[in-house]
This record gives structure tokens, sequence and C-alpha cells, in this order.
């Protein structure tokens, strides 16, 4: 056996030194963890943590003259952890919000489907009466707590399809912005949807310390950790609220619309659709009930005819085609056609005048005869070397003047009419047409739809001898320096020379101050204004009752079209109705008390047969 003469002594003092290095590694890495690194402090302590969404106040929204038409109240949703919701006396619970055991259990089914471990909304929208009971006795319900929330309330029953509403986020808007989580509201028409980036503002976070009764004990680490919720805009609307408000009353117990711009800027001044609903109904826990009632409602308040209900525009359409026929040279304002009235062929005149006549005299008395030839006269120009280029030029100047497409600004949900191609025609007549086919357009008939935000427009364009703003809402953020876009504000010419539109509001005038105007007995005293008066047919029923107006006739403040259905001539309903918007607007009030509670009396939905008394 060989003995070995190595001396391993001193290697126990490097074990000794490695031991003792490890060793205080641990101690400096628990020194850190338990004293300097609170982390894991704060993760033991989140268990008793309850992280609060701080929801920004909404902008408010206000009329043209600061009057406050949207604002704020405090709600409250009761929130649920479905994981911690154990032991709980449910029936109490039940009573206490007044839901069925059976309703409990499928609000709790969908919380866990959302998670078994994050809060959602387990009974949303409960008011500051509710709070308080609700509130005292929130302890005993162990997951359960309470969040403040934000509800709009709206000043005044009106103007309900121009603000819009809110309501929760559905799948794919959180899938397509995340900032929405899970019960969190959103705008859904209207102002509300158009401007919700803006109005909605940004989120906040507060953190606090429960108790185990699920009390709250006060903020984590003294609100270190918390984010202020950052405001939305207020927003200033162009919207005359006095103006809404008399256009809603004008139209009660009607179906109609009425559009007001201002020519000066294309802010829209009021836009009324009837029949319409208290937009105070679309607010809280009752807006599914109340949504699915209008939504029954045979009369269909929630269409809003104003930007979506398209329809033939009659005679107000004769002065587009007398611009166009003027424009190209066919006419000039001296030319006259003759008219036999009922035997006039192949359009025959619903009015009794002299003949011949002129294009003032035309529009005067609304003669079919004299547009049908301006029209003809235009698609035959020797210029031209077909129908169907002339036609193409009598197309290109009506869509310039704003009708057959949309305004693309921030009116939600419009529809653009129809102005018929000349493509549609050789479709229809297999390429064989000519001015005769298509006669009917030549007085505001067959295949053209308009809205009535289109006629408002043009009747700014006339006012304004040939340009015009694009319709919108928004005046300005309210006290901010943000601007609006510069769309709204571009000034869009539509190719027709100011002198046109001379003659044609010389003419437009004449239907109120002239003897044989069809609006003579809606004239406004001390105001001079310019209008049309419109029957358009109605396949479905009696004609609708259509006209369009601007006032004063050489400074214009307000442009105007009003569209009662079903009310028959333009001169009966929507003329009167007009003449008094303007006059509301332009001196605070209305003089003509008569002609107010005629309209105001008038119930054309219940007692149709009213009009044929008028």
């Amino acid at each position: 056996m060989i003995k070995s003469n190595k001396n391993y002594s001193g290697r126990q003092w490097v074990i000794i030194a490695f031991m003792c290095l490890v060793g205080l590694i641990y101690i400096i890495r628990l020194f850190s963890l338990q004293i300097i690194n609170e982390s894991y402090k704060r993760s033991s302590e989140s268990n008793v943590q309850r992280r609060l969404v701080q929801y920004p106040s909404r902008g408010k929204i206000y009329d043209r003259d600061s009057v406050l038409l949207v604002y704020n109240e405090a709600s409250y949703d009761l929130m649920v952890v479905p994981r911690q919701a154990k032991n709980i006396d449910t029936l109490s619970l039940c009573r206490l919000l007044d839901i069925t055991k059976e309703d409990y259990v499928e609000r709790m089914r969908k919380a866990k489907k959302y998670s078994n471990y994050k809060p959602s909304v387990f009974f949303g929208q409960i008011t500051k009466e509710e709070h308080g009971p609700i509130a005292e006795v929130l302890y005993n319900y162990h997951g359960f707590y309470l969040q403040t929330r934000i509800v709009r309330h709206y000043n005044r029953p009106i103007a309900a399809h121009i603000l819009g509403e809110i309501g929760e986020v559905n799948k794919s808007e959180i899938k397509k912005d995340s900032y929405y989580k899970q019960g969190d509201y959103i705008g859904k028409s209207g102002i509300e949807k158009y401007y919700e980036d803006e109005l909605r503002g940004t989120k906040g976070m507060r953190i606090v310390l429960v108790d185990v009764h699920n009390r709250e004990k006060g903020s984590y680490h003294g609100g270190d950790f918390d984010t202020l919720p950052v405001p939305g805009k207020d927003i200033q609307l162009g919207i005359d609220a006095e103006l809404q408000a008399y256009g809603e009353k004008l139209m009660q117990n009607k179906i109609g619309s009425i559009v007001a711009i201002d020519p000066k800027t294309g802010q829209i001044l009021a836009l009324v659709t009837s029949p319409t609903y208290d937009p105070n109904l679309l607010v809280g826990r009752v807006r599914g009930r109340n949504y699915s009632l209008l939504l029954q409602d045979t009369l269909k308040p929630l269409v809003n005819r104003a930007i979506s209900g398209t329809y033939p525009p009659g005679s107000t359409f004769k002065m587009v085609n007398g611009l166009v026929a003027l424009q190209s040279n066919s006419i000039s304002p001296k030319t006259k056609f003759a008219c036999r009235g009922t035997e006039t062929s192949p359009i025959k005149c619903t009015h009794f005048h002299a003949s011949q006549v002129d294009l003032a005299n035309a529009i005067e008395n609304s003669c079919n005869p004299y547009f049908w030839e301006a029209y003809r006269a235009t698609l035959q120009n020797p210029q031209f070397a077909s129908v169907k280029e002339g036609y193409n030029y009598w197309y290109n100047l009506v869509r310039l003047m704003g009708f057959g497409g949309t305004f693309k600004t921030d009116i939600p949900f419009e529809v653009s009419g129809n102005i018929p191609t000349d493509q549609f025609f050789d479709k229809l007549y297999n390429g064989v047409w000519n001015a005769l086919t298509v006669r009917s357009l030549g007085i505001g008939q067959g295949e053209i739809l308009v809205t009535p935000l289109q006629l408002a427009n043009f009747a700014a364009i006339v006012g304004n001898e040939g340009y015009y703003y694009p319709p919108h809402f928004i005046r300005s953020y309210y006290n901010d320096t943000v601007e609006i876009d510069d769309r709204l504000t571009t000034r869009i010419e539509t190719g027709i020379r100011a002198k046109h539109f001379k003659e044609i509001k010389s003419g437009m005038k004449q239907v109120f101050e002239g003897d044989h105007g069809t609006a003579r007995w809606s004239k406004i005293p001390g105001i001079e204004a310019a209008g049309k008066t419109g029957t358009a047919e109605n396949p479905h029923g009696e004609d609708h009752s259509l006209f369009i107006a601007f006032a004063p006739v050489d400074d214009p403040q307000i442009a105007i079209a009003v569209i009662v259905e079903n009310a028959g001539f333009g001169s009966t309903y929507a003329a009167p109705i007009a003449s008094l918007m303007m006059e509301k607007y332009i001196r605070g009030t209305t003089d003509r008390t008569w002609i107010e509670k005629r309209i105001l009396d008038i119930d054309l939905i219940n007692h149709p047969q009213q009009k044929k008394k008028q």
C-alpha cells in the first residue's frame, strides 16, 4: 500500500470562503427584495388592493350661443370579481338590486365568462338616489364593489338625432380600439359617435386598499401609483337651440323634416326630423327597453329623415334646370315658352297663368311646360354632339350643386340620393333614348331623389350666388385652441356664373312677392325672402309638400328646406313652416300668430283628413 504525502488542509479555507460568499449573496438578495425593491411587497399586498378605473368627464356639448345641450351626471356600476364572490346571501342581494334569482345567475355567468379573476359590470348605471342604500350594506357581499361612472344628460328634450346617444361597447368596438374594455360606453350615433375621440377623454387609475369586509381603507402608497383622468373636449355646435326647439314644435303630429343652414359658413342651424323622441329616453338602464319600443314604432322615430330620407324634389328642382340651361346658353332670362295649362303636352301645367312666360314668371308660377322646354333645350343644344353629351353636361353641373352624393362632413349616416347616369338610361332603354324619354327629370320627378339636407344646401347656393360651404354641425372646440377640419371651411364653387343666380333669385323673390306667387300667403312682413314651392309625386300615397327658401335676399342669414310628407301642395304646409322658421331666426320671435296657430293645430298623423280642409 502506497501512502500519499499530500496535505489537503488548505482546501477547507477555500470551501469555507465559498460558503461565506454564497451566504453573503443570499443576504444581499434578501435585503434587496425586502428593503430596497418593494415589487414583491406590492405583489403580496395585491390581494387587498382594488384597481378602480377613473373615467374622465365626457366633453359637454353647447349650441351656437353657448347654451348647454349635453352634460354629465354621476352614476355607479356594481362591479364583481367572481372568484371572490363566495358565501354571500344572494337572495338579499337580489332584493337590494330588485332582480330575480335567475337574473342573478345569468349576470354571474356572463361575469365568469369574461373573467373569473378580473372585475366586470354586474349591475350598471345605478343612480345617485339608488347608490346610498346599496353602498351602506355592500360590505356584506364580498367580491362586489361600486365604481363611479358618468352618464349623459340632455338639458332639453330636443335634437335627439343630432346629438345621438352613448351605449355599452360591443365586441367589434373593443377589438377595433384597445382603449375600450367590457362595460365601457361609446358614442353610438350622431355627434356623440362622430366626435367620440374628442369627447371621451383619457381614463385614469386609482389603487385603493380594502379590508376583509370589502370596505375601502384608503389609497395605496398615498396615491403614488394613481393616474388622473383627462377630461374630454367640450364642443360647440352651429345649432340654434331655440330654432331647433321651435322647428320640432311646428312639426309635431306631422311626418317630415326641416333643415336650416347658415349660408355664410355651412353650419347647420336646425335639423328637425319628425316624429322624434326625447334623447333622455336612451340614457341609463331604461335605454334598452326604450330603444326597443322606438324601434317597433310604426312611425319610425329613430329614422333621421333630414339626412336619410330621399324624395323626388318636384318643383324645387326647377331652378337647377334653369341654371344649367342658362350656363349652357340654351336659354336666356328673356326666353319665353308657351303654356296652355292642363292641355299642354307632353307635360301639363298645374297652374293657370298668362302665356307666354319667361324665366322669372315661370318660377313665380311654377310652370311645368317652361322648365321641360328649358331642359329639352339643354339636352338638344347644338353645341353638343348628341343628347347623351348634353345630358352629361347637365349631370355634371347638377352634381357640382351637391346632388347625387354626400358632403362627407360630420353628418353620420348621410345618404346620397340619386341623379341617374347616362349608363342607367342606356341599360333601361337598350341604348335608345332622347330628351322626351327622360322629360320628367325636367320638373324634378322621375328617377331623381334628393335629401332635405341637399335641398337646404341648394337654397344656400342660390343665396350665395354660386358657392357653398359643406354643411356641418361643429362650430368650434369650446374654449380650446384646436381648430376644426379645413374641409369644413373650404368654399366650394359650382361652376355656374353668379349672374345666372341673380336671375333665379329674382324669380324666387316673386314666389313671395308676386301677385301669382305660390307662397304669397307666407310672405314675411319686413323681411325680403326668396323661395320655391314644390309638390312631389308620391307613389305610396298623397303628394309631399316641399319648400326651399333663404332670407334676407341680399344678405342671406338662413337657407332652409322643409318637407311635410303626404301633405299635398308645397304652399299649404311647407311654405308657412319655412317662413315661420326664417322669421324666428332673424327676429328671435314670430309675429304671425294666426299662421303659427294653424300649423300647430294641424294633426296630419292621427287626422290626415285635416289637410283637405285647408
